[in-house]
């Protein structure tokens, strides 16, 4: 199925707020493949699959930016977010780092729980970016 990457990224976070909400196994929630009415794009699950397989190393990447603030206290909409833009600045290779910064930011426009959520999205991953810059992925 061919739809925006923009859609198949918001969908990944609804995917992964709702395991993480629901404590559940977000490949429990994957099994209905028409979960949003259609078929799950596969940029899509490799988005969930890839934020899951790799969970420890992106929220600890997140954690390393976090100031004055705990981990835990970040919305889990917001924290999906943000672990769907880490996956992909961290692992997928062909996707510019501002791309997946960018993307970041408007979905958390869309899907964010507080009106300043895309300012503390772009807060955590600028840090980010400058991190992986620093050593050496652009």
């Amino acid at each position: 199925m061919n739809k925006s990457r923009r859609t198949a990224r918001q969908d990944a976070v609804i995917f992964l707020y709702q395991a993480d909400l629901l404590k559940k196994n977000a490949g429990e929630i994957l099994e209905n493949e028409k979960y949003f009415g259609r078929q799950t794009d596969e940029f899509t699950l490799e988005l969930v699959h890839g934020v899951l397989e790799n969970l420890d190393a992106i929220d600890e990447k997140i954690k390393d930016v976090v100031e004055n603030w705990s981990f835990e206290r970040i919305a889990i909409i917001d924290r999906n977010i943000i672990r769907v833009a880490v996956y992909e600045m961290m692992y997928i290779e062909d996707i510019p780092l501002k791309v997946s910064v960018d993307e970041a930011i408007e979905i958390s426009k869309i899907l964010g729980q507080k009106e300043d959520t895309p300012k503390f999205v772009n807060g955590i991953l600028g840090k980010i970016l400058v991190q992986l810059q620093q050593n050496g992925r652009l």
